[in-house]
């Protein structure tokens, strides 16, 4: 017999979403706590939004808010990814006629 563990999201006594791995279900559930903090921001809007466009609003935001803190300027934006230094030299070194002539 096999046994599985499986963490379960339950919002207002409905089961959302279930996940196998502990840190995956309460990331999800924060991020739907944050969705309903900012429904209830958007529903103190000065312009008008159907619930469902505040909610699939809310849950833009709050799936997408590394970005949105960085839009915010709340959180700087992780620099690019450079290539190494060997790997670009690895790159130089291997040059298209090389290819070619061994090619043939």
């Amino acid at each position: 017999m096999a046994v599985e563990s499986r963490f379960v999201v339950i919002r207002h006594g409905v089961e959302v979403q279930t996940f196998m791995d502990k840190k995956a279900a309460d990331d999800y559930d924060k991020m739907l706590d944050m969705a309903d903090n900012l429904t209830a921001m958007l529903s103190e809007a000065p312009f008008e939004l159907s619930d469902e466009q505040k909610e699939d609003l809310s849950i833009y935001l709050a799936q997408n808010r590394d970005d949105v803190l960085i839009a915010l300027q709340a959180k700087k934006a992780k620099p690019a990814v450079k290539a190494t230094p060997k790997k670009a030299a690895k790159d130089i070194a291997k040059s298209p006629t090389e290819e070619t002539d061994s090619e043939a």
